[in-house]
């Protein structure tokens, strides 16, 4: 009988939360009605006229990021083709990876589904083992990284799978969290809320470039060395 009744409890309590969070919403959009209804003729002209500017400058935008190579996951040649790259574009993330480590086809996979969504961002990916100048300058010492550049500073990386919940078999929702909270991407969720099936086993805190430096090797994140 006292489960019967905290159940009932509870159920109330939800019926409850429903019913002023519906009310909230209705009482938003009745106020958006009535500013409506009390505009005149001009005033709505001119409103249309602004969101149809917006919706231009929106699409102007697209195209621009379009044509610099954004919307799709792409292999760079070399280190010159990397600097040009990350110049044209404010947000740019660059996964240096290996073809013999297996994490990094992992990455690619995760990589190919964000780039079409972000198109807002530009996605890379180099051969860490034909450019040694920008692995020695960035201090990249694990494969795979990801480098989150904005404004063509390196902001923050992503190295191995640590801030990923430490699975291979991470989501790539885990993966557009973690980019949000560089923010390299324009991220909708709730950075508060990473989301890992058990925050309490993973934790929310990254890990340092530093911790996992080995000078003067590169090592595989899935390795025994690392």
């Amino acid at each position: 009988m006292a489960a019967d009744t905290s159940v009932d409890i509870l159920q109330k309590v939800l019926e409850n939360e429903i019913l002023q969070s519906t009310k909230v919403v209705e009482e938003h959009l009745d106020a958006e009605i009535q500013k409506l209804d009390q505009m005149d003729e001009d005033e709505l002209e001119r409103l249309k006229q602004r969101r149809l500017e917006a919706l231009k400058k929106s699409q102007q935008q697209k195209q621009e990021w379009l044509s610099k190579g954004h919307g799709e996951y792409r292999e760079i040649p070399s280190e010159r083709d990397f600097f040009q790259e990350v110049k044209e574009s404010k947000n740019v993330v660059c996964h240096f990876y290996r073809d013999t480590t297996f994490r990094c086809q992992i990455m690619d996979k995760h990589l190919t589904v964000l780039a079409k969504k972000h198109i807002e961002t530009k996605f890379l990916k180099l051969n860490a083992e034909k450019s040694p100048f920008l692995c020695e300058r960035l201090r990249i010492k694990v494969i795979p990284t990801l480098a989150l550049i904005r404004d063509g500073k390196t902001q923050d990386y992503v190295v191995g799978f640590t801030d990923l919940g430490n699975t291979d078999d991470f989501t790539t929702e885990t993966l557009e969290w973690r980019l949000g909270c560089a923010d390299v991407i324009n991220y909708s969720g709730n950075l508060m809320e990473p989301p890992f099936q058990s925050q309490k086993k993973y934790g929310t805190s990254f890990t340092k470039l530093d911790k996992k430096t080995i000078r003067g090797k590169i090592y595989d994140s899935d390795s025994d060395d690392d």
